[in-house]
């Protein structure tokens, strides 16, 4: 099965895959991506996903050509061509090929890719177990609602947990939890489900938003309200969630053990129910 790519309206294997050096997306990290990915051969609310793709876009003041039902049929047929059951899919758009200036050029064609790569599921024990993760101070833009490709806070923050043993970085502004390195995170905190409010601050995941939706549907309390790293370290449950981690629960941050050190029962409870609904 190959790992293949759409550059520019063209699909070719993702080895043969360019862009010219004067790209702003190489130049300047000038562009907007998405991570979408499918469930036995289903692309997963993709709806949701191209609508957060025309946010950031609009954010950037990019004018994005495709229709959705363009871009549906761009990555249906990615989809199909790859032949992955449980595939990534990474849409990125840039302002395209120009000389190196600052300000926006008036006449570059925005470059547009689509690469599609095997998705291979997080070990199980990581589910059963759960991950320890460390908080980190948020030197990121003002603007993390929008999808950027400029990820070097990201990487630099998730490369500092990983060298420390942990499975993810959490951002932390003015005492505050924001969202972690690739994650949002949700925690459970005198039984009540708690995930840090929309805003510029934090990306407004799919995965979150729907973990909100079936959290609700089950009528548990649930708020969309800061969280403090004290209330985080004294919560009873803790848990991410995202794309490719889609539930994940957390038993140890910057050392401190959660709870009785095991994945609580609201998070094993939602996890179930989540998986119930994406692979059915």
């Amino acid at each position: 099965m190959p790992n293949i790519a759409f550059v520019n309206g063209r699909f070719m294997p993702l080895a043969q895959a360019r862009v010219s050096v004067e790209d702003r997306g190489f130049q300047f990290g000038d562009g907007i991506y998405e991570l979408i990915r499918t469930y036995a051969g289903r692309i997963f609310h993709l709806d949701d996903h191209l609508q957060r793709l025309e946010q950031s876009a609009a954010a950037i003041g990019l004018s994005i050509v495709y229709s959705k039902s363009h871009w549906k049929a761009i990555l249906e047929e990615a989809r199909t061509r790859s032949r992955y059951p449980d595939a990534k899919l990474y849409i990125q758009i840039t302002r395209g090929a120009a000389p190196r200036d600052h300000s926006f050029p008036k006449k570059a064609r925005m470059s547009v890719i689509v690469t599609v790569r095997k998705l291979t599921p997080l070990p199980t024990d990581l589910r059963e177990k759960g991950v320890a993760v460390m908080t980190v101070p948020d030197l990121r833009w003002g603007r993390c609602d929008i999808k950027s490709i400029n990820l070097l806070p990201n990487i630099m923050a998730r490369q500092k947990a990983r060298s420390a043993g942990a499975f993810e970085a959490v951002f932390i502004r003015d005492g505050r939890v924001m969202e972690g390195a690739g994650s949002n995170v949700f925690a459970v905190i005198g039984g009540r489900i708690i995930t840090p409010p929309k805003g510029p601050a934090i990306l407004p995941g799919i995965t979150r938003d729907q973990v909100i939706a079936q959290a609700r549907e089950s009528r548990d309390p649930l708020l969309e309200k800061g969280v403090s790293l004290e209330e985080l370290l004294a919560a009873e449950e803790i848990f991410l969630t995202g794309t490719t981690v889609e539930i994940l629960p957390v038993v140890q941050v910057d050392g401190k053990t959660i709870g009785d050190g095991r994945p609580g029962q609201t998070t094993r409870r939602l996890c179930r129910q989540f998986q119930q609904t994406t692979y059915r």
